[in-house]
């Protein structure tokens, strides 16, 4: 328990203050955010603003995971591949945000090249998730066996690539308002504390022994993330970029994966589903019913400022959705760690 405490400290601390020398070192070399000229004209405010910031999220969970072992800690093959493809997404996202600066406009890698790196990511992990551990292959909710539907090795490892895929892509989208992102991330690491820390604290149950260490990630990202928020919050004074966005979403299905609640992150990470959506929609109604848009830009975090809410109404308010939709998670996974208690005590 300590340790979760410590990662979650250490990451804050590393983030609060590795952020900060990050905006300065970034500001005396020029590395800044290009913005879309279609966005809504307060942003064209933000143009130059230092980028990349996402280095210190990784940055920090990685050290801050590290360090907590100092404290009666161990290192797992679980522990160690989730935080591996942390730092394999950040270094994809880091490609792409320093061709963005170097090129001085907001395209990046193509998407076949990102595309291909998150790939050989996700692929690495899953392969190597179910080959050098007893990762159960069931496609879960919110235990191993909570459904029932056995996958195998390869079916199992097509789902998981596509988790990470459409994890990473989600929080990339989501990434668009001054803290969205890191604030609401906040809320989704912490489900993943309760539920590292619950299941380990509970193996019998979830047969999830490993539950600790995935807790103690859990737990960094959350402090790195707040570290991070503190100069990311509006009005921002560095972005995260893919740097943090595609690390954070790595990390969150990473999770997902090793606690066995792969279908309970869609609940969790509510608020970057609907982001997601909010794009799929408007892609196939402009394409396919003559041009129409069903929101006014997309995704929808620009819809409501678009339509005159104040960027902070947007985020303050998507910030509570998060919160909502954690909320509602970790209920579900109380509520059949109560019916499975109840039946295997009979």
């Amino acid at each position: 328990m300590i340790r979760i405490f410590v990662a979650a400290g250490l990451g804050l601390v590393i983030s609060l203050f590795g952020t900060r020398l990050l905006i300065g070192w970034l500001a005396r070399l020029g590395v800044g955010q290009p913005i879309h000229t279609d966005l809504a004209e307060r942003h064209t405010t933000k143009s130059g603003t230092p980028t990349m910031g996402g280095v210190a999220i990784v940055g920090a969970a990685v050290v801050s995971y590290i360090m907590s072992a100092a404290y009666r800690g161990v290192y797992t093959t679980r522990g160690l591949l989730v935080i591996s493809a942390i730092g394999g997404a950040g270094l994809v996202g880091l490609v792409d945000d320093w061709i963005k600066v170097r090129n001085e406009r907001n395209l990046g890698l193509n998407k076949r090249a990102k595309m291909a790196g998150l790939l050989a990511v996700a692929v690495t992990f899953s392969v190597l998730l179910v080959t050098l551990t007893e990762q159960h292959t069931e496609l879960s909710f919110t235990r191993w066996s909570s459904i029932g539907w056995q996958l195998g090795k390869v079916g199992w490892v097509i789902w998981a690539v596509f988790l990470i895929i459409g994890s990473s892509n989600a929080t990339n989208l989501t990434d668009g308002l001054d803290g969205l992102l890191a604030g609401s991330s906040i809320f989704a690491f912490t489900a993943f504390v309760i539920i590292g820390f619950w299941s380990y604290r509970n193996a019998l149950y979830d047969l999830t022994p490993q539950g600790l260490e995935l807790a103690v990630i859990a737990a960094a990202m959350v402090g790195a993330c707040a570290g991070f928020l503190w100069w990311n919050a509006a009005p921002a004074r560095i972005f995260m970029g893919d740097t943090g966005s595609l690390a954070i979403g790595t990390a969150l299905a990473c999770l997902a994966l090793t606690t066995n609640t792969q279908l309970l992150l869609p609940v969790i990470g509510a608020l970057f589903v609907a982001e997601t959506l909010s794009v799929i929609l408007q892609v196939i109604s402009f394409r396919f019913f003559g041009g129409r848009r069903i929101f006014r830009m997309a995704p929808i975090h620009h819809h409501f400022e678009m339509g005159g809410w104040p960027e902070t109404t947007v985020i303050i308010r998507f910030w509570m959705m998060s919160a909502v939709a954690t909320a509602v998670g970790v209920g579900l996974y109380y509520r059949d760690f109560l019916v499975a208690t109840k039946t295997l005590s009979k």
